[in-house]
């Protein structure tokens, strides 16, 4: 799942090229109005591996549903290289095979690779008592590492069939709080993330209070 740097292959620039995202209109759309960052704090309860496991896991699911909404226009002939921004990622299989695939397989390499390793109990253990493994930290940045792969994607190639279809305030707000949860537990490089500055500022910036109308009871 490295990266390498994609190469100019002559064609005019998209739509998505020019970051529709980023257009002011769009970011403001969310589907909550309060400070995700609530959401990610650690409770003082709870154990930190057993709050990254459950926060992981539902990341994985919903970064999954969002995609397949988009996922009839993600083909082979759409996106042939898996491809945010400038940067082509490229798939590694266990033995550290690199593989240039399309977007599409790389999102069923990502999904299946995740799927397999939350419902492994020795590693995403679920029963009473059962110890976490010493590799764990490193297996959920490696998860938040795909996960935001496919995020990214959806926002450089997809973002204008997700307006179309009304679901871009999910995104946002999917990925606000996906960025908010690897930055408070320190989940992913910041080199990593910097392909997506940008809309990360545009969108962690509060929004300006709403006016309100007010009813005066008589």
């Amino acid at each position: 799942m490295r990266k390498g740097k994609g190469k100019p292959n002559g064609k005019k620039p998209s739509a998505e090229e020019k970051k529709l995202y980023l257009e002011a209109e769009y970011t403001k759309v969310r589907v909550v109005d309060f400070e995700l960052k609530e959401l990610v704090v650690l409770p003082r309860e709870i154990d930190l591996n057993e709050w990254l496991a459950s926060n992981t896991t539902t990341f994985f699911n919903l970064i999954n549903l969002q995609y397949s909404t988009i996922s009839e226009f993600c083909t082979g002939d759409t996106c042939p290289a898996m491809t945010a921004c400038s940067t082509t990622y490229y798939w590694y299989d266990e033995k550290g095979k690199k593989t240039k695939c399309t977007a599409p397989q790389y999102v069923d390499f990502v999904m299946s690779s995740v799927q397999k390793l939350v419902t492994d109990e020795d590693i995403f253990p679920t029963k009473y008592g059962k110890e976490f493994p010493n590799t764990f930290d490193s297996l959920v940045k490696k998860i938040c590492r795909y996960l935001f792969h496919v995020l990214a994607h959806i926002y450089w190639s997809h973002y204008k069939e997700t307006v179309a279809m009304d679901l871009h305030g999910h995104l946002n707000t999917l990925y606000t709080h996906f960025v908010v949860f690897i930055r408070e537990f320190n989940l992913m490089d910041p080199k990593e993330t910097s392909i997506m500055e940008d809309l990360t500022e545009a969108l962690c910036t509060p929004l300006p209070p709403q006016p309100q109308n007010h009813v005066t009871e008589r």
